[in-house]
């Protein structure tokens, strides 16, 4: 099969042909259709995010149809759509996998990080952590609900009930987070690069009351904020804009460094908190709600060769909604 590798980071992906996966015990083997490009793909190539199993596949928002099971597995059937999300495995025996809490494991398996992902024609799985999806939605349009939609929902169940909303970084997660806090009845006000203004009409065209740059205050206070785009210096800019008793909570894998602020801005009890990965209670919360809404992804397809320019174009915050590779 022919899969983009990531031998080295920092370095450009690499075309190769590689042996279809064959599955393991509880495994299952999804011929992809559609694979998401996300921000956490970026920060692997990158090299942000430490030790990657190299060589590795990248891509955490797998969709595809099941073509071989693993002994044991009789959730799914050969034929079955189903979505491979960011969480690949968890212990089961650590604290946080006992309370509940598979998102904090201390040994857990992550696709496209520590398990080969979606860049891929052909993709292996843990069955108990994939997913079968909305019929409402087709390939490509269903990829990053795996990531951007998961983790934008957990973002905004974390975030609490506040109804006047900001959002730092109108990417993917943001245009379907929008989606859903509107559905709420909560007021958006989106931020983005100083002077983007494709980016700001992109907001205000899912339903932002108020879009304006980075370096500005919204009309009103905020009574909670989410900051997707990995930029500290964004979580003083939020707080400045906070209610008292307000939260901000940084929806992103990875950030750069939070600079010093006066501590009057924290005060009031004001939070500040991080999102960790997701759990398999919020894929199953999310699927369902999202043909609710329903959510509408916005797209733009690559073939799975052209992965270094989705790459390149999302880091260089070129991208309008979200990538998605075709192999």
């Amino acid at each position: 099969m022919r899969a983009m590798v990531l031998e080295q980071p920092r370095t450009e992906l690499k075309l190769r042909d590689i042996p279809i996966p064959e599955p393991g015990p509880g495994e299952i083997v999804v011929r992809v259709t559609a694979c998401g490009v996300c921000r956490t793909d970026l920060h692997v190539v990158d090299g942000e995010l430490p030790d990657p199993k190299l060589p590795i596949i990248p891509g955490h928002e797998v969709v595809g149809y099941v073509t071989e099971l693993g002994e044991g597995v009789t959730a799914f059937k050969p034929g079955d759509r189903v979505g491979i999300p960011w969480l690949g495995s968890t212990c089961g025996t650590c604290r946080y996998c006992q309370a509940g809490r598979e998102n904090l494991c201390e040994r857990p398996g992550f696709t496209g990080y520590t398990i080969n992902g979606g860049y891929a024609e052909y993709a292996a799985a843990r069955a108990d952590y994939c997913f079968l999806l909305p019929p409402d939605y087709e390939n490509a349009a269903a990829a990053p609900l795996l990531c951007a939609g998961l983790i934008g929902y957990r973002s905004l169940k974390l975030a609490g009930p506040g109804r006047e909303l900001g959002i730092y970084g109108f990417g993917a997660a943001a245009h379907i987070v929008a989606q859903v806090a509107k559905y709420e009845g909560r007021r958006i006000y989106a931020f983005t690069r100083p002077g983007d203004k494709a980016a700001q009409e992109f907001a205000r065209s899912l339903g932002a009351e108020w879009a304006g740059g980075s370096d500005e205050l919204p009309p009103r206070p905020l009574d909670v904020a989410i900051i997707f785009a990995p930029v500290g210096t964004l979580v003083p800019a939020a707080l400045q804009a906070m209610v008292r008793g307000g939260r901000v909570v940084c929806g992103g894998i990875h950030m750069s460094d939070i600079p010093s602020f006066p501590y009057e801005l924290l005060w009031h009890e004001r939070e500040v908190r991080s999102v960790a990965n997701l759990t398999r209670e919020d894929a199953i919360e999310f699927l369902a709600l999202a043909p609710k809404v329903p959510v509408k992804t916005t797209v733009e397809t690559f073939p799975l060769e052209e992965a270094n320019e989705a790459l390149r174009r999302l880091r260089e915050g070129q991208l309008t909604g979200a990538a998605v590779l075709i192999p």
